[in-house]
């Protein structure tokens, strides 16, 4: 089920938003988040709010809605679906007008809430890409920007077309920023919890930064360090935070089989924990 609130009203399916001079469509001026309902409950939503407003301050656009306004919504929304559904909620906001440089004031939101189940703890297989992530000067690394997952989309299919689920990518100096569709962490060969330092060529997760503080609740210290690919080919743990599926295991990297490690596991254990108190 999609449902999605658009020019002051709720509609059921793929709702349409764009017309065809739209600065968004044809130039790529637009900006999203992605927040998770879990059988109510609703884990860092204004973080998630907060950052779509400022994504599209980088972007030069104004975003039509205040996060209350929009926290406001999503409670709506969520009350639509049963009460034990675990929805992907996605804050849109782009722009309509303007030839190059879009028209800040004249900037559309939207909101979509829709079905998408926590993937389970099973796993996922990734390989190394070619692809890199760009820096701050070159791309808009600061927002989460729809324009930057044409990248992630092209890691992604050469890695499926490689036999993996995901792909690993680099920064532009050759270390490890993250994977195409979220933050990394991994545990070394010595033990060490580790996950790649923000750089300004990824996003600082809301996850990321929300394991980051459960581990060191439980005494579990995680280094925010640079990390070298070849780190990868060592480490005894490889796993993934992110909005959709939360923290999730790379079981295979490569040609390495890789288990389910106790680390990820606590993450995952702690992090669900968290959520029923939100």
């Amino acid at each position: 089920m999609y449902l999605t609130y658009y020019n002051g009203q709720w509609a059921e399916g793929n709702t349409p938003l764009f017309g065809a001079m739209d600065h968004s469509v044809w130039l790529g001026s637009s900006v999203f988040d992605g927040a998770r309902a879990l059988r109510g409950h609703l884990p860092d939503l204004r973080p998630h709010l907060e950052r779509v407003v400022t994504s599209a301050e980088k972007l030069g656009l104004t975003c039509p809605l205040s996060v209350d306004e929009m926290e406001a919504l999503v409670h709506e929304g969520v009350a639509r679906f049963p009460a034990d559904a675990e929805l992907y909620i996605r804050p849109l906001v782009f722009a309509s007008e303007g030839f190059l440089i879009p028209t800040a004031e004249a900037a559309a939101f939207a909101l979509t809430l829709f079905d998408a189940p926590l993937p389970p703890f099973t796993g996922f297989s990734a390989c190394l890409s070619p692809l890199r992530r760009p820096e701050p000067t070159m791309a808009p690394t600061d927002a989460k920007a729809s324009a930057l997952y044409a990248n992630t989309a092209r890691a992604l299919r050469e890695a499926k077309a490689r036999g993996f689920d995901n792909a690993v990518l680099l920064d532009a100096a050759g270390n490890v920023a993250e994977f195409a569709t979220s933050n990394l962490f991994l545990v070394t060969h010595d033990g060490e919890v580790v996950t790649p330092a923000l750089n300004g060529t990824f996003l600082a997760g809301i996850t990321r930064a929300r394991v980051i503080a459960l581990l060191g609740e439980a005494g579990v210290k995680v280094v925010e360090r640079t990390v070298k690919p070849e780190e990868l080919e060592t480490a005894r743990e490889i796993f993934s935070t992110g909005n959709y599926g939360k923290v999730t295991p790379c079981t295979r990297y490569e040609t390495r089989e890789l288990p389910a490690g106790p680390v990820a596991r606590q993450a995952r254990e702690r992090y669900l924990a968290y959520t029923e108190t939100t």
